[in-house]
């Protein structure tokens, strides 16, 4: 079981941001060999969600409320470490995060940017397809709903 830390981006201390933003980057840009600019001026805004294996950072989400990325509350950026997937820490990464939506911005109602190849993994946190798919910094992506 992960150890959760949910923490707003002042909270941070400077290792757990070093930690977070290296995370990010070893699997969207590295791993997805995706050039993009992952710091992206929302982090200050966001409320981040960090999960912990023996004190390494193996898990991360950020969340947004309502109006400040979509217009339902949203989940971005989720990520687990490659070596660290098979202990299914994607699902304990979001349902940690699902849970800090409903207790910090009291909504039930998220959207999500899914990469495609993710949607059963979604679907199965209840989150449902909304719209067509379309590419975000060359990857196929589609719209998803959790009521």
């Amino acid at each position: 079981m992960l150890k959760i830390e949910v923490k707003t981006f002042k909270e941070l201390s400077t290792q757990q941001l070093y930690d977070l933003l290296q995370l990010r980057s070893e699997v969207f840009v590295v791993e997805q060999d995706c050039v993009y600019q992952d710091i992206d001026g929302k982090d200050q805004k966001a409320l981040h969600i960090l999960g912990y294996k023996d004190e390494q950072l193996v898990a991360y989400t950020r969340l947004f409320q309502p109006g400040d990325y979509f217009k339902e509350a949203s989940i971005g950026r989720v990520v687990v470490k490659e070596e660290k997937r098979q202990y299914k820490y994607g699902y304990d990464i979001m349902k940690a995060s699902i849970e800090a939506v409903k207790d910090h911005y009291n909504e039930t109602k998220i959207k999500i940017s899914a990469q495609t190849y993710l949607k059963r993994f979604y679907n199965n946190l209840e989150f449902r397809e909304v719209g067509e798919e379309y590419l975000e910094d060359g990857i196929p992506h589609i719209g998803m709903i959790r009521s």
